[in-house]
């Protein structure tokens, strides 16, 4: 007796994240992936032109988010009706207002935010957290979320695109921010070292290799990060100025 055909699934993008994504979906879908950089499925895709995997009845965005109006506009005339697109970008308000302004009427489309990423999820998936939001009318990322929760183990957050940026503002934000500066300060302390100061050097060696694109989304593309950042510099400044006196 064969085994029931999977659902197809297109993913544009198969970096660190989209390979990530693929070794968990591919137990579910049959994945065509879409990377012009990529050479390899790695036992978990079927590399694919731009149009085949873009006429899947599922197709994930896993691009940098500032390569998302590009690939929208090309991925456009392949998108079938009916179809449900899902961003993982680390923003949502810009990611979700392009996708309902360039994916056709009739497509489906809700926005993802998994709260980890290739280093964080290495060792399994199973209660991490990820962030799910509605962007067109309808019940789909409920469904999504439905998925997320029960089919990968996933601790889910429903929310809209302004709420996760608002708080993804601070909760990345600043650690991306303070990642940077403690790596451009290396090499630091390895000897007499605290135990707190060890967890911050692990929350650093986390974001460490994420792809200056990512820190750019974080930075530049949520649209209260400037606020944060601000505050939290007026703050050191304050602080500064305390231990001097």
């Amino acid at each position: 007796m064969t085994a029931p055909e999977k659902p197809r699934l297109g993913l544009i993008g198969f970096g660190a994240f989209g390979r990530l994504t693929a070794r968990h979906l591919s137990p579910v879908f049959d994945i065509l992936a879409h990377d012009p950089a990529a050479t390899d499925g790695e036992g978990v895709a079927t590399l694919s032109d731009l149009a085949t995997a873009a006429g899947c009845p599922t197709v994930i965005l896993a691009m940098p988010v500032e390569a998302m109006g590009e690939v929208l506009a090309a991925i456009r005339p392949h998108l079938q009706p009916g179809a449900l697109i899902v961003d993982v970008g680390s923003v949502k308000v810009k990611p979700a207002r392009l996708m309902d302004q360039m994916a056709p009427p009739g497509v489906r489309i809700v926005g993802a935010h998994p709260l980890f990423g290739p280093q964080s999820g290495k060792d399994g998936i199973a209660g991490l957290r990820i962030a799910v939001c509605p962007v067109r009318e309808g019940a789909d990322a409920r469904r999504v979320a439905a998925f997320c929760r029960r089919v990968l183990g996933l601790k889910v957050f429903l929310v809209s695109p302004e709420d996760h940026d608002r708080e993804a503002a601070v909760v990345q934000g600043l650690t991306h921010l303070i990642a940077r500066v403690l790596i451009a300060m290396e090499p630091l302390p390895t000897r007499m070292t605290t135990a707190s100061f060890d967890r911050l050097m692990q929350a650093v060696d986390m974001v460490r290799h994420d792809s200056p694109a990512v820190f750019r989304a974080i930075e530049r593309d949520n649209p209260f990060a400037a606020e944060v950042r601000e505050r939290f510099f007026a703050l050191a400044d304050e602080a500064r100025a305390s231990g001097g006196s």
